[in-house]
């Protein structure tokens, strides 16, 4: 992929919205502007639980455990990586579980640009999906995360391209502010900014971490973050991890290109080059036991990495034993100048990372800051002291006095006369610790907290083994509900319920009893639970829960994002948030939940999933994006219409169109009986004069007096928490010179997912869907072409047994066009076999037709240089890199510097019909409405009624 996308640079960049008169913020004010994180990037405050089946290590005397291992160090570390799937999550499961780090990772992209084994979501969706995958995996690795704005625009094989399409700026922009709301004392990457690193993506993340070291820092930098509330900060030491590669007599080896290059390095802290390969100065033991977890800290950490199935499909936890990675340190700023050791015990060998090391941030107070901090530390140490696995209430009354004893120094601190500086960074610190502490109490004592959407009543003898009445998933504008919570005390040490309530991101209101309405503190003990009913009305107005990061569309590499407050942030605020308040002894302990529906699904039992606000009738019209022929008299567009009405949903739906343009019906009514249903309505569209130009259509759907002229689509898979995205409900249509056998009746068998099959209809094929009972049946002769959808052969693990019947079906006749495949991969009626360059990631990469008269590329349509204009992504995944001569290569293309690629297209004769092998990525292209891939597609189509063959 290179620069057809926007080019972003520093202009782009949105500035935060705190205007500031004057020049700096007060402390004052610097405090007040930090309440604008919202998000709690910093993670300062408590967090709310985000679902009810939770990881046993996180709760419980093992959570405790860890919680008191944190409490007696302000370690802090942050990871840069490009993608999800980059972490080095053994490594950031030993420092944040084993080492009581306080652990960030800012992913700079959400991987929209990467394939897909689970579902038919691609680029935004995509990324939301795999932003879902990895925050699940941070929970298995026990880390903060953040994003940037820059989007996953497809495999880029040089950093120049990335920030071509990026800006430099505006990636090192997220980054900064990144650093300076969490303020880790170290900053590690898995990558260097070489070519070691491959992907330019990767080299991308590897130079932003190790800028960020004195970026971060300087006041100079990004001054609109300063006057929005953030301060400065210089991490001590900065490290990426060594690379996984040797140096040989030709040089290293560049897997993005393939080629070998000069050994050569750059450190863009000191700016100097080197020809020695980095060495390792820090030695993570990843393979080292916990037995607080019950295996070692990598196997923890695959656990979280097999959740990231869209890339992997799902892993296994390897076998225990050493596993060691080395870190190379690119920079580092230690007290007194002090230098670092050649070879260090860790990342924060040199640096007082101990409770009252936080004095160095304030280095002229003697009058109470080490005292005080002394003291927690020791009150931290006497709750270790008593730890009992068994019985980890024991360690609440030292942990109460932490508290305490907390609250009481950050009143001293913001009271003091310390520089405003000064006060900024102990008060970051010591907050994380005051949540930390909140957090060690909740586990000591077994205080937990249940909110969800109260559904019907349940009755009879076995309601009580119930978990609840099926809920609604999705609120609506104006809706009215009622929330249930539940808190209860699982220890023997009595708290009371001082105060519960909700928050709402969507303006919700709400009516309570018990704590909210004053009925007075509740104590509950040993078991005891308490109760709370909550009417909550949502306003006519209610916002919609989207994600706050959005484009308009896939030629733009970068997010905006409205809300400044919501930059780096993973998700949308919750639309509602049960918060209850406990006193224990004398200080408040705060607990939180997302508020949770449920509902039954067949192998999964009972789901839970936060509820979510979305519109009262989402339309949408998919794909969004086609190609209407110039011959077509008419055209079919289908609006569909989705009610998420609490009852009948009655109204209409009709298509804007361009002047001239007429459709069948003018307007459709709809009628939805309940929530959760739809409807397709199909208009017939009597163009206008056509032409080879762009057109829209857009679907718009009244209901109460209201238009609605987008809808969402939930994207995901079981298992893995949904999310919603949103798109105008418009068909993005351009006039396209295609021609079609006529008559065809195609197959297809879908693969891993994709919108090839739908596309087809823009072309007048209504393709019927195959099952693998059909394909290893050998029901196939009814027709003349058979698809299959894009890696097919691991979506379907018996096609290959069933491979015969496909090649038995080519021989009798038939087409069997297959789009691209990884792996071993070797089916056709002739050998062929994937390489190591299996890809040409430059769309605008030119293409020669070796074949010009080949029937893929002359007939109906006679395809020229310009049908490969306009593409998008990528030219295209798993070419060939041999094959047997029986194969036609009609066409070849490649990537700068890489070697001629011709097995993006093999066409072979096999008995009486074809067998085709397309690596072009169509099922980028189909969707997005290129008219050059839906000629080639349509010869391809076609290609077993050309009588010229």
């Amino acid at each position: 992929m290179t620069s057809k996308r926007v080019v972003a640079g520093l202009a782009a960049v949105s500035v935060m919205g705190l205007v500031v008169a004057g020049g700096v913020l007060s402390c004052q004010e610097l405090r007040d502007a930090a309440r604008l994180d919202r998000a709690n990037l910093a993670s300062e405050q408590v967090r709310s639980a985000i679902g009810v089946q939770k990881i046993a290590a996180n709760e419980g005397s093992a959570a405790l455990w860890q919680s008191l291992v944190k409490l007696r160090t302000r370690a802090s570390l942050m990871m840069i990586v490009a993608h999800p799937d980059d972490e080095d999550g053994g490594m950031l499961t030993y420092e944040a579980r084993g080492q009581g780090a306080h652990v960030a990772m800012l992913t700079l992209t959400r991987g929209e640009g990467g394939q897909n084994l689970m579902s038919a979501d691609f680029d935004d969706a995509l990324g939301l999906v795999r932003t879902q995958e990895l925050l699940a995996a941070g929970r298995y690795m026990g880390i903060d995360q953040m994003w940037g704005t820059q989007v996953d625009f497809g495999f880029s094989k040089t950093k120049e391209e990335a920030f071509e399409n990026w800006g430099h700026d505006r990636v090192l922009y997220d980054a900064v502010r990144a650093v300076r709301l969490y303020r880790p004392l170290v900053v590690t990457a898995v990558f260097i900014g070489g070519i070691t690193d491959g992907h330019g993506q990767h080299q991308v993340s590897g130079e932003m971490a190790q800028e960020v070291f004195d970026a971060a820092g300087d006041p100079k930098v990004f001054p609109d973050q300063i006057a929005a509330g953030l301060m400065p900060w210089s991490p001590l030491k900065v490290y990426g991890r060594v690379p996984f590669f040797s140096v040989t007599s030709k040089g290293m080896y560049d897997y993005a290109t393939g080629k070998y290059a000069p050994a050569r390095f750059y450190n863009y802290v000191t700016k100097e080059w080197t020809t020695e390969s980095p060495k390792a100065n820090v030695t993570v033991p990843e393979g080292d036991y916990s037995p607080v977890l019950g295996m070692t800290y990598l196997q923890f950490a695959r656990m979280g990495l097999g959740l990231q199935k869209t890339q992997n499909g799902g892993m296994g936890v390897p076998a225990a034993g050493r596993f060691d990675v080395g870190y190379h340190r690119y920079g580092a700023r230690l007290l007194d100048g002090a230098q670092p050791r050649e070879e260090e015990k860790g990342f924060f060998d040199g640096v007082d990372v101990t409770l009252a090391g936080m004095s160095a941030l304030a280095p002229g107070e003697s009058s109470f800051l080490k005292q005080d901090l002394a003291k927690i530390d020791g009150l931290v140490g006497q709750a270790v002291g008593v730890y009992k696995i068994a019985a980890p209430e024991k360690t609440a009354p030292f942990l109460r006095d932490g508290l305490k004893a907390t609250d009481e120094l950050i009143a001293k601190v913001e009271s003091s006369g310390l520089t405003d500086r000064e006060k900024y960074d102990l008060l970051h610190e010591l907050r994380v610790k005051r949540m930390q502490f909140n957090d060690a109490i909740v586990q000591a004592l077994g205080i937990s907290l249940r909110a969800q959407v109260a559904g019907k009543a349940e009755t009879g003898p076995f309601a009580r083994f119930s978990d609840g009445a099926e809920t609604f998933v999705t609120a609506v504008p104006g809706q009215s509900f009622a929330v249930k919570t539940l808190v209860v005390n699982g220890s023997k040490v009595p708290v009371a319920v001082k105060g519960a309530g909700l928050e709402s991101s969507a303006g919700a209101t709400y009516e309570g009893s018990g704590a909210k309405a004053g009925a007075g503190e509740k104590t509950i003990v040993g078991g005891e639970a308490y109760e709370d009913l909550f009417q909550v009305k949502l306003p006519e107005d209610a916002k919609v829960t989207r994600p706050p990061f959005t484009r308009p569309g896939i030629e733009q590499a970068y997010y905006d994002v409205a809300d400044p407050a919501m930059r780096n942030a993973s998700l949308p605020l919750p639309a509602l948030t049960a918060w209850v308040t406990v006193d224990y002894d004398g200080v408040d302990v705060k607990l939180g939940q997302e508020v949770q529906t449920l509902h039954r699904v067949t192998g999964l039992g009972t789901v839970y999933e936060p509820l979510v606000v979305a519109p009262a009738i989402s339309v949408a019209v998919s794909p969004s994006a086609g190609v209407v022929p110039l011959t077509e008299k008419t055209l079919m567009v289908t609006a569909r219409v989705k009610s998420n009405v609490k009852g009948v949903a009655t109204g209409t739906v009709k298509l804007e169109l361009p002047k001239g343009w007429t459709a069948t019906p003018e307007t459709a009514e709809f009628s939805l009986g309940k929530d959760g249903d739809s409807v397709d309505v199909p208009f017939v569209v009597t163009p206008g004069k056509m032409a080879e130009t762009a057109y829209t259509m857009t679907a718009v759907a009244s209901y109460a007096g209201k238009e609605y002229r987008e809808g969402y689509k939930t994207v995901g898979y079981a298992g893995l928490l949904p999310a919603n995205l949103y798109r105008p409900a418009t068909y993005r249509a351009r006039g396209a010179d295609v021609k079609i056998a006529p008559g065809l009746k195609v197959g297809y068998l879908p693969g891993t997912g994709d919108e090839v099959q739908a596309s087809l209809e823009n072309l007048g094929v209504h393709a019927t869907t195959l099952t693998m009972g059909d394909v290893a049946g050998g029901r196939l002769s009814g027709y003349d072409v058979v698809v299959l959808g894009v890696r097919a052969y691991a979506a379907h693990p018996g096609l290959a047994a069933a491979n015969g019947q496909l090649l038995q079906y080519a021989k009798n006749g038939g087409v069997v066009i297959v789009q691209y495949n990884l792996g071993n991969f070797d089916y056709g009626p002739y050998s062929f076999s994937l390489g190591d360059a299996e890809k040409v990631v430059d769309e605008r990469a030119a293409v020669r037709l070796l074949v010009p008269e080949s029937p893929v590329l002359s007939w109906p349509n006679r395809i020229t240089e310009r049908d490969f204009d306009g593409w998008v992504e990528e030219r295209g995944h798993g070419f060939m890199e041999t094959w047997d001569s029986q194969y036609v290569a009609p066409l070849e293309t490649h990537d700068p510097d890489q070697d001629p690629q011709k097995g993006g297209l093999l066409v072979a004769k096999t008995g009486k019909g074809a067998y085709v092998y397309v690596a072009l990525a169509l099922y980028r292209e189909l969707p997005e409405g290129v008219p050059g891939a839906y000629r080639l597609f349509a010869n391809l189509l076609s290609l077993g009624k050309d009588k010229a063959k």
